[in-house]
């Protein structure tokens, strides 16, 4: 008995389970995804005006032919999440949750996902952003990383 409950602790703490932390965001939609933003650093923030939005797109757009759209965005409803991942090795999955929402802030985790298969001198570099939309929210939208 006292085995089972050590492997169940351990599997509760190992980094699998970690991951699964946070909840569901309620009304979160994708936008859009690419593999390409010119971004080379990692970035995450809220967009809540439309301004700002084709700054976004005009930035990631310089050097595409004939470019990708501006989505349509209510902001008087609705802001948008970016994620700029940064250079990346290979292909990344990016999934992300509300891990604690108080009267001020809501804080949203960011977990990325390596996808195996080729060896790492093989893989392409890309710089992916992922664009999301939410309903509006007064509260200050804070990123963390989770591991």
């Amino acid at each position: 008995m006292k085995r089972f409950l050590f492997l169940t602790l351990v599997c509760l703490l190992s980094c699998n389970a970690q991951k699964h932390l946070g909840k569901e965001i309620e009304g979160l939609v994708v936008l859009e995804q690419d593999g390409y933003s010119g971004v080379g650093a990692f970035e995450a923030r809220e967009i809540r005006d439309t301004k700002s939005l084709n700054k976004f797109y005009s930035q990631i757009n310089r050097t595409r032919k004939p470019g990708l759209p501006v989505p349509m965005v209510d902001f008087s409803q609705e802001m948008v999440l970016l994620i700029c991942l940064g250079e990346q090795q290979g292909q990344k999955s990016l999934r992300l949750s509300k891990i604690k929402e108080t009267e001020t802030e809501f804080v949203v985790g960011i977990l990325m996902d390596g996808k195996t298969g080729k060896p790492e001198e093989t893989k392409p570099i890309t710089t992916p952003f992922y664009l999301y939309k939410m309903p509006l929210t007064d509260k200050a939208i804070v990123f963390q990383q989770v591991d």
